[in-house]
């Protein structure tokens, strides 16, 4: 199936394990988040960080036609989105690259790299459908 959905200049970097610091000794967790705030501070730098926050770590899954919101969000999962990074960067190649500069990789962390769309997925196909 063709995806008619064009990327933009944009990248959204999903940080996903939320209890990958477990284990180290506040000297630890402090140098390593001293690292990872100079990579974010590199980032400010360069001018390609248009927006970044950290998440809780509960939350609610809204699903179905009748809209069932269920607990879905589970904290101890390595799945669960810690946080986001909004990128001006042009390619994946690029975010790639730039992800894996990120100091929490070495430590369990793990970062999902998704280029940011024109139009959502039905929509690009309804505009495609119309040409």
């Amino acid at each position: 199936m063709t995806n008619n959905q064009q990327p933009t200049n944009e990248h959204l970097l999903l940080i996903r394990g939320t209890h990958w610091n477990s284990g180290f000794s506040p000297s630890e967790l402090q140098r390593i988040m001293t690292d990872f705030y100079g990579w974010v501070e590199g980032l400010q730098s360069q001018g390609i960080l248009r927006g970044a926050q950290p998440l809780m770590e509960e939350g609610k899954l809204v699903t179905g036609a009748q809209t069932l919101v269920t607990d879905g969000v589970f904290a101890e999962s390595k799945e669960a989105i810690a946080g986001y990074f909004l990128l001006a960067v042009a390619s994946t190649d690029e975010a790639v690259k730039l992800a894996q500069a990120c100091p929490i990789l070495a430590h369990g962390a793990q970062i999902e790299v998704r280029p940011i769309a024109d139009l959502c997925r039905p929509m690009a196909d309804v505009k495609a459908a119309q040409s």
